[in-house]
């Protein structure tokens, strides 16, 4: 049996444990631990598993993840959010359609504390969600704006798309995120000007709120003190060279909980709730990093990625079509493979291919977290549409799906405009990379 054969059989393997259920994480770990015996040996197997192991546990660099991630949970129990959408609420909430605009830019703003797309869903979702409906806002509209706000955890850094991306190909955590962030505004702004034509189309779906006077917007605005700050410091401080993404990280966490403290919801019962879902957040990301460090180096060893560069460079296409067509292909996957999971099983195949096309590996890494962030909300699997369908149990669920396509054809703008202008993507990581001594 030739190695590309058994490459092929162990991707086989790969998905039916997927679909039996299996997490992806043991997934990756077994197809690429019986692909690589099938290949090299036990031996062989055994030593890749144990330093693979070993060496992503230790990698100094992916502490930044456990750290953002309690930043994010330590900002969500001390009502950051909150302030969020009541500041972004009093400026714009009394528009038509305000009340989904200040939404957007709440999760814009929480994206930047958590790194995750559910977790933003979720905590807007919980705030926005009531309010809206109050209001009279239509289903469609109001979780639409809920599902495809979320996703906006995984652009805007710190981005866990972006750790894992790093992690995968060896490329600089602080120039991704400093990549993610206008291509992060951008998209917020395009989810906005969704926002505004579809209450010009309908203006049933999303009635004008209650205007607020200056004293009021001017409260929130103060009580919204700690999340600039907190996005201040790590990120300005990654921009500015005074922190690594690490250290970023720390200063963020740290500030996150004297925020807890100094609103007094700080507890024991509190603080046993964070940690433990910082930590279940963590091993899952973990044993997906682990298990992709399994999996690649069996992929390598079949021969794949050659086989199929090769026949993208006997292919008469020229490097943009290709480009597209690798897009599409993601977003046909995103439609039924989980994003995260997605970009771990297929970065073997794609990442030598998109290199030898000739593209900016920091570019791509964007465009990429872009294509899984349809996937969150494609059906049939968009998993933002599943958690917003819980928190608005009032609505069907293919209502959600139908409120979340003018935000998908956003991100087809997003990424037509990527591509015919990359440096939107590459303007602050070269800036900071050419800043630095």
């Amino acid at each position: 049996m030739s190695s590309v054969t058994i490459g092929l059989l162990g991707f086989a393997g790969l998905f039916g444990l997927m679909a039996a259920g299996v997490p992806v994480g043991l997934a990756l770990l077994a197809s690429g631990l019986v692909g690589t015996i099938a290949l090299a040996g036990w031996t062989s197997a055994a030593y890749t598993l144990s330093g693979q192991a070993f060496a992503t546990a230790a990698h100094y660099e992916l502490s930044v993840l456990p750290l953002f991630i309690l930043m994010g949970n330590l900002a969500s129990r001390s009502g950051l959010s909150r302030d969020l959408y009541e500041v972004a609420y009093r400026w714009i909430g009394h528009l038509r359609g305000g009340l989904a605009g200040a939404t957007v830019l709440g999760c814009a703003g929480f994206a930047a504390l958590s790194g995750s797309s559910i977790a933003s869903a979720v905590t807007m979702g919980r705030v926005a969600y009531p309010n809206m409906r109050r209001f009279g806002y239509g289903g469609k509209l109001a979780t639409g704006t809920i599902a495809a706000g979320g996703t906006l955890g995984i652009l805007i850094p710190p981005s866990t798309g972006f750790v894992l991306y790093a992690t995968l190909t060896e490329q600089s955590i602080g120039r991704l995120f400093m990549a993610g962030i206008l291509p992060g505004l951008l998209l917020t702004a395009l989810f906005l000007i969704a926002i505004a034509i579809i209450v010009r189309l309908r203006p049933e779906e999303g009635p004008a709120g209650t205007p607020s006077d200056w004293r009021e917007r001017l409260r929130a605005t103060r009580r919204a003190f700690g999340i600039t700050a907190i996005v201040l410091l790590t990120i300005g401080g990654i921009y500015g060279g005074i922190f690594t993404p690490v250290e970023a990280a720390g200063v963020g966490a740290a500030f996150a909980f004297v925020m807890l403290v100094v609103r007094g919801m700080f507890s024991i019962s509190a603080m046993t709730d964070v940690m433990a879902d910082t930590l279940r957040t963590t091993g899952m990301c973990f044993l997906i990093l682990i298990g992709a460090n399994v999996f690649s180096p069996f992929i390598a060893l079949t021969g794949l990625p050659a086989v199929v560069a090769e026949l993208f460079a006997a292919s008469p296409l020229g490097p943009y079509t290709m480009l597209l067509l690798i897009i599409a292909v993601y977003a046909l996957l995103g439609m039924v493979i989980e994003g995260l999971s997605l970009m771990v099983i297929t970065l073997p195949i794609v990442y030598p291919l998109i290199l030898g096309l000739g593209f900016d590996p920091i570019w791509f890494g964007v465009v990429m977290v872009i294509v899984l962030e349809m996937g969150l909300i494609s059906p049939p699997v968009g998993v933002n549409c599943f958690v917003v369908s819980t928190i608005a149990r009032d609505v069907k669920l293919e209502t959600v799906f139908a409120g979340v396509m003018p935000f998908w054809a956003a991100m087809i703008v997003a990424i037509l405009l990527l591509v015919a202008f990359p440096q939107i993507a590459l303007l602050m990581p070269n800036s900071m990379f050419n800043q630095l001594p």
